[in-house]
């Protein structure tokens, strides 16, 4: 694992209610292993970990990490 995978922060803010924050496993298995959900204007920062490989946003978001910011579609 490289070390620096700790260091990639994201932020992800809500604009709508229901925005889901999916976090996926790493490993052979991909699979579901933590979930927040956020209402419209909420934020949430958050770190890739040993156990965090990949992120599923679901609903209207912001996402801002260090390779620039996106908006989702919904």
């Amino acid at each position: 694992m490289m070390e620096n995978a700790h260091n990639d922060y994201f932020i992800v803010k809500a604009k709508e209610n229901g925005v889901h924050v999916i976090g996926l496993t790493r490993g052979a298995d991909t699979r579901f292993h933590h979930t927040e959900k956020l209402d419209k204007g909420e934020v949430m920062i958050a770190q890739f970990t040993d156990h965090t490989s990949a992120v599923k946003i679901r609903g209207k978001a912001i996402i801002v990490t260090k390779h620039g910011t996106i908006e989702t579609d919904g």
